[in-house]
């Protein structure tokens, strides 16, 4: 058993300062936190509770757009109406993650700053970069069917886990900190990290920052997207390779176009030249094709995850035909359409 201390913050400043102090990790649903904290990945000294400051809200922007509540349930921002009607590319990638019961406790910033799954960063008696710098990445030249196939760096080769995230990416959402500098706002897209030389670093969050919403910008692309995840079940498992594609089409061409992988890198991945190929164009099966290979540029397997590079081509134009055809793939019947 490894003590800690625990104390529930009263405000978004006391939260923050107590955080600066070290040591510190914040919990409000606990979803991944606890999991850690039981297979003895993270060892908090002290657990800051924050799941009652008022961040579980979602309110307009003045531009037009939603701003997110960092505490809002998973399962509560699915099923807003506001998120439903304007951005069903959220609502179905937050329903295509997890079982019901997670969802009711799982809150947005908390989905930000989840983990990776993989085996290695959990079992505490291999090699993990991530877990133990400098020990090495017992995952190359072992078990990698779940493994990055795009960004990874040889200390290592783990993805992101989160289903959310593609569909925010893909939204370029903006997300709001505060810390013991002030507040800011971070681009999504820079929110996460490639795994680099410091794989230990998920996010580019400074020591003590807070994350307290993130914002949607106007555009949701409410009639021309999908939410596509490949698994190796149809439901409770983490995706092998996930799709969030949204497009605006006017005239029969793609006006504007958005696609972003899940289960492939260690972050959310977009290639914004890969989409800017689809624009101007009108919708198809050679398109969608260029578009693939052009966002899996230098993908590179590991042996057992050699099949996502193939499985993901394959992914990226049939979610670019769903979003084309107004068919987005459905969360409830998850067989793919």
């Amino acid at each position: 058993m490894n003590p800690f201390s625990y104390q529930r913050a009263g405000d978004i400043d006391e939260a923050v300062r107590e955080a600066a102090a070290g040591g510190a990790c914040f919990i409000a649903g606990g979803t991944n936190l606890l999991d850690l904290m039981k297979e003895n990945v993270e060892r908090p000294r002290r657990l800051i509770d924050i799941s009652r400051l008022p961040l579980d809200q979602v309110e307009d922007t003045p531009e037009g757009g939603l701003r997110v509540g960092a505490l809002v349930r998973n399962a509560d921002l699915a099923m807003h109406p506001r998120v439903r009607d304007r951005y069903p590319l959220l609502s179905s990638a937050l329903l295509a993650g997890a079982s019901p019961q997670l969802r009711n406790m799982a809150t947005t910033g908390g989905n930000l700053m989840q983990r990776t799954r993989c085996y290695y960063f959990y079992d505490t008696a291999t090699a993990c970069n991530k877990r133990a710098p400098g020990s090495g990445c017992g995952a190359i030249g072992g078990v990698t069917r779940i493994h990055a196939v795009l960004g990874a760096s040889e200390h290592c080769i783990a993805t992101h886990p989160s289903d959310m995230c593609v569909a925010m990416a893909a939204l370029r959402a903006t997300v709001n900190v505060t810390g013991p500098e002030g507040a800011r706002a971070i681009p999504f897209g820079d929110f996460h990290r490639l795994p680099g030389n410091a794989p230990q670093r998920d996010n580019c969050l400074a020591p003590g920052e807070l994350i307290t919403s993130v914002d949607l910008p106007p555009e949701g692309f409410a009639s021309h997207y999908s939410y596509l995840k490949i698994r190796d079940r149809l439901s409770y498992a983490f995706a092998l390779v996930s799709v969030a594609a949204a497009l605006r089409i006017e005239d029969g061409r793609i006006a504007q176009a958005r696609v972003a992988l899940g289960g492939v890198a260690h972050k959310p991945w977009r290639v914004a030249s890969a989409e800017q190929l689809l624009e101007g164009r009108h919708p198809g099966e050679e398109i969608f094709l260029r578009c693939a290979d052009a966002l899996l540029h230098g993908a590179k397997g590991q042996g057992g995850n050699d099949f996502k590079i193939s499985l993901a081509r394959r992914a990226i134009a049939r979610a670019l035909g769903q979003a084309a055809d107004g068919t987005p793939q459905r969360q409830f019947d998850k067989r793919i359409a």
